[in-house]
């Protein structure tokens, strides 16, 4: 008969499977200790006594950072669950303290705040005015990040962001257009051949961000690269860039037309390569939302279906 060891759970402590997922999100002790606030020596010294209560190794180290082994992996599915139940847990006792009637968490990427995101959330809070918007700007990664952690229910994603494990449906659809100084030799043609850009420098967002990616992509199915000059963080910055004659730039049509109209950039369609950019509304689950989550995921599903972007 096979013997079954009994863990005594007094030895997991929280804080230390909190540090755990953390450092594995990162990829690296370091970034992990320095996001969890900690030294790293105390990280270090966290992370051995959490492997010696599980008398494996959980995680591989090298230079380039560390992985999870097969028992690392095993212990991260678990302790994602349980860090995600103590958000869980920890926003619903501050919904109590704030006496509020529900509590949204949404994170989403530029690509949405720059477009269809602000008059649904209007629409949304004018219907019900109880309910407290916890609203993070960020990239589509980080996004699906804070669902899977519990941190937030709902992410508005790029579609080519990985997602495994989260329930998701396409939400918004733009067209990816080119942004150009005023004057610029590209502004005279309509549209402009997506290879005849390259041969300029970009403004962009993160190299990791999912636009960013996709664009990318599309340089490197043409056997080009993307000559990016220029990072930045928002649509509205990127913009400035391009007006500063710092490169060029792509953008989704509706989430750059005020900072472009604004800045007095011209914006000209794109040809050779697929410019619709497709947005997903991302969840853990659908049946475990919130009755405010619930109430923008039908509210956003109506949109779609109006438009005729649901399958």
């Amino acid at each position: 008969m096979k013997t079954r060891i009994v863990v005594n759970l007094n030895r997991f402590d929280l804080v230390t499977l909190r540090l755990f997922v953390a450092v594995l999100d990162a990829g690296s002790l370091t970034a992990g200790a320095e996001r969890f606030g900690i030294s790293l020596a105390a990280a270090s010294r966290r992370i051995a006594e959490l492997e010696h209560h599980c008398g494996k190794a959980l995680l591989q180290r090298s230079q380039r950072g560390v992985t999870a082994t097969a028992e690392g992996q095993a212990l991260h599915r678990h302790a994602i669950e349980l860090v995600a139940n103590l958000e869980r847990l920890a926003l619903a006792v501050d919904d109590i303290h704030a006496a509020t009637a529900g509590h949204l968490r949404l994170w989403a990427n530029p690509s949405a705040f720059g477009g269809f995101l602000p008059a649904v959330l209007a629409a949304y809070a004018a219907q019900h005015p109880e309910v407290k918007i916890d609203l993070e700007d960020a990239l589509s990664e980080d996004a699906v990040r804070a669902v899977a952690s519990g941190t937030a229910e709902l992410a508005v994603i790029g579609e080519n962001t990985p997602r495994e494990g989260l329930e998701a449906f396409v939400c918004d659809i733009d067209d990816l257009v080119l942004i150009t100084p005023p004057g610029h030799a590209l502004a005279q043609a309509s549209p402009v051949a997506f290879e005849r850009a390259l041969d300029y420098d970009f403004v962009s967002l993160s190299r990791t961000a999912s636009l960013t990616r996709k664009i990318s992509a599309a340089a490197e199915g043409t056997g080009r690269i993307l000559r990016i000059r220029v990072q930045t963080r928002s649509f509205d910055a990127m913009c400035r860039m391009v007006a500063a004659g710092l490169g060029l730039t792509i953008l989704p049509r509706s989430g750059s037309s005020m900072y472009a109209s604004a800045l007095g950039l011209t914006v000209t369609p794109l040809e050779g390569l697929d410019v619709r950019r497709r947005l997903l509304l991302a969840m853990r689950s659908r049946a475990a939302l919130s009755p405010a989550a619930v109430a923008l995921v039908q509210m956003i599903e109506a949109r779609a279906r109006t438009l005729d972007l649901l399958d």
